[in-house]
């Protein structure tokens, strides 16, 4: 027989960001229990609300299942004394596994013969496992959490109840001082508790007490109250999943509505009003059909529609105060010119060990012309690069980033456009923070992707100078989010030059590093660095990791034929002649070893065919490779590789003629540096 368990986790209010990732913690983790108990499951269902944390399982077995193993003893020779009786090893073994040793047999194991017993443990009722079910609400973690009462024990919230049933029988188990039960609890305000006959009764009962446990069902209301009130008043509310999600794990039975606030405040820049909307309030803003911001907001009630206006009229005054003070502070700014902000960033400080934000736009300003001469930018893409990044940060000083944080950059844009900064350079302000997250949109415009790059780098190489280098998973000043954008913008824009050879150059030219010993190991930590994130770059492309090596290991330093390179491996990887092609490829690099540079062959040592037809091909090679085009440089590389093949099965490298074993060191070296420069082919796993 089967059935139904159900498992809530009745909490305080969580932050709705964890709730969802909290929700499916618990589904895999009471998947993983069922699973290493051995009781079977149809499947499990997940619900959550800012509230609590639940699990039903359906078709879950009433019996563990039995289990039947093989065990391994001592070897026969020590099992078995001269005289053919049971030595006290195996008679040990036997008595531990709880059996005699009539059920001992024998069976060889890579070619030496052991003791084996076939062990069957009969499987216990699911009713006695799944008392331990307290180990799964332990067993959860979070990103944040917190102890109450005398209690050591840290959860995302303190724990009020837990319900577990198995149909209608209480699963019995206690977490600190909370005991199991049939009871739940419903809507805070609309609600009560409500205790469960059964626990497919789960659902009915919450629902009945105003609360929709189903995430995807309360967001799925909320779309469609959204679609209501577009459709009565021919408005457009703009598609925002992000919010939805979040509005959707703080409530838990959504009731949708608009208010309004005065058209007055449509003179601020429409950033201002859905940011104080969305980022403060957790509105969505309204539109018109052709896409103007109108003087209306859609909120979600926690709660049904009773007395709504109220609501309404409470949510109103409260955007009203916000806006009001938005537009105040608008109209301070533009009595303040950039000139003024950006002196005033002189006292401001970006960190005690580096110096102020003006100390930073210098640096940022000295690598963009850097980067604008290695770009060969044109004089005017560079004229506005330069401006940009001698105001980018201006706005940081402003009364209304200052107030709304989230719109720095944003608001460096509207001010500049309003002072008379061309449209490039103020485009730029704003694109230097791109992207914000590890997937986050890239600048769109060349000189905002160079700005955002050079103010990274800067960002970068100052803490490490300071020896503030990300350790572990400690990297307070988001360190690897910058120099992955740096990476990100590189490929967008298919930059090619040695990211490398920038580090050592802005190092010497920028920061003025003289001391042989601090350059050394700012560089090395630098390389190591970048390449850390060109791995994770590659992983997220499926990339598989010996491949991911052995294009780091190489010779190349450009970042996009890096990844060029990677694709191509990857895509040939499971070609039946790419192992062939590689073993051939990693013999030579395996006799030479790491050559540094390329030494003539003399043409006259040349003995047999084959090698003389093999440095033929590599002067072809060395032709092929200097194209740049990773799919043909693969090509050309698999192309050598029966002549490999062919020069090792007519000619020893390690002769005693001391002239022609190094004139044959030397033409494998050549040929080395051509395949080390693709990729390091030694940390390649062939199959």
């Amino acid at each position: 027989m089967s059935q139904t368990v159900l498992l809530e986790i009745g909490l305080e209010e969580m932050p709705a960001k964890y709730v969802r990732s909290s929700s499916i913690q618990l589904k895999e983790k009471m998947a993983a229990f069922l699973e290493e108990n051995r009781i079977n499951f149809d499947a499990i269902e997940m619900y959550a609300t800012p509230r609590r944390l639940a699990v039903i399982a359906s078709g879950v077995s009433d019996k563990q299942a039995d289990l039947a193993e093989v065990v391994k003893g001592p070897a026969k020779k020590i099992a078995l004394q001269a005289d053919g009786t049971w030595s006290k090893a195996a008679l040990g073994f036997v008595r531990g596994q709880g059996l005699t040793p009539e059920d001992i047999f024998f069976d060889e194991l890579k070619g030496v013969e052991y003791v084996f017993v076939k062990k069957e443990i009969n499987g216990k009722a699911s009713s006695e496992v799944l008392k331990e079910l307290n180990t799964v609400v332990e067993s959860l973690t979070f990103p944040v959490s917190m102890h109450w009462g005398n209690h050591h024990f840290k959860y995302i919230r303190p724990i009020h109840w837990i319900a577990a049933l198995a149909d209608d029988d209480i699963i019995p188990f206690q977490v600190l001082d909370i005991v199991s039960g049939r009871t739940t609890r419903g809507h805070r305000f609309l609600g009560e508790e409500v205790t469960m006959a059964h626990a497919s009764e789960y659902m009915e009962k919450l629902a009945e007490q105003h609360v929709i446990a189903d995430q995807d069902k309360r967001k799925n209301m909320i779309r469609a109250q959204f679609q209501q009130i577009e459709a009565e008043n021919g408005w457009i509310i703009p598609t925002d999943e992000t919010l939805l999600e979040e509005v959707t794990s703080l409530v838990e039975y959504p009731t949708a509505f608009f208010g309004e606030y005065d058209s007055k405040y449509l003179t601020l820049p429409a950033d201002v009003l859905i940011t104080s909307m969305k980022d403060h309030q957790r509105y969505f803003e309204v539109k018109d059909k052709s896409g103007k911001l109108l003087p209306y907001f859609i909120s979600v009630r926690n709660g049904n529609g009773i007395f709504i206006d109220n609501v309404k009229k409470g949510n109103e005054k409260v955007l009203t105060a916000r806006l009001e003070d938005g537009l105040f502070f608008f109209n301070e700014d533009q009595r303040i010119a950039i000139t003024q902000s950006v002196e005033k960033l002189k006292k401001v400080t970006f960190h005690s060990k580096i110096g102020s934000i003006h100390d930073k736009m210098d640096n940022t300003a000295k690598i963009a012309a850097h980067l604008a001469d290695v770009l060969d930018l044109g004089e005017d893409d560079k004229t506005h690069l330069l401006r940009a990044a001698s105001i980018y940060k201006f706005d940081l000083v402003t009364n209304m980033v200052s107030e709304f944080t989230e719109l720095q950059g944003i608001m460096g844009e509207v001010y500049a456009l309003q002072q008379g900064e061309a449209a490039a350079v103020a485009t730029a302000v704003r694109e230097h923070y791109l992207p914000i997250s590890s997937e986050g949109e890239l600048p769109e415009t060349q000189i905002g992707a160079v700005l955002a790059m050079a103010d990274k780098l800067d960002s970068i190489i100052s803490f490490f100078l300071q020896g503030m280098v990300p350790t572990g998973s400690n990297d307070p000043y988001a360190l690897r989010r910058q120099m992955i954008g740096v990476i990100q913008i590189i490929e967008k824009y298919q930059w090619a030059f040695s990211l490398e050879e920038l580090l050592s150059a802005l190092l010497t030219e920028v920061y003025a590093v003289e001391d042989a010993e601090t350059f050394d190991k700012t560089m090395n930590e630098l390389a190591a660095f970048a390449n850390g994130r060109i791995q994770q770059k590659l992983q997220t492309y499926g990339i598989r990791y010996d491949i991911v090596e052995a294009v780091l290991q190489s010779g190349e330093k450009d970042v996009n034929t890096l990844f060029a390179n990677a694709k191509v491996l990857q895509a040939h990887s499971e070609e039946e002649s790419f192992k062939a092609v590689m073993e051939a490829l990693a013999r030579v690099v395996n006799i030479s070893g790491d050559p540094d540079e390329s030494i003539p062959v003399q043409k006259d040592l040349l003995e047999t065919a084959s090698e003389k037809n093999l440095y033929v091909q590599i002067n072809h090679l060395d032709l092929a490779l200097s194209h740049g085009d990773p799919e043909a440089d693969y090509a050309a590389l698999a192309a050598i590789a029966p002549y490999i093949e062919a020069y090792f099965d007519e000619n020893m490298v390690m002769v005693e003629d001391i002239a022609i074993r190094s004139n044959r060191l030397n033409t494998l070296g050549n040929l080395t540096l051509s395949i080390l420069q693709f990729a390091d082919v030694r940390k390649l796993i062939l199959k």
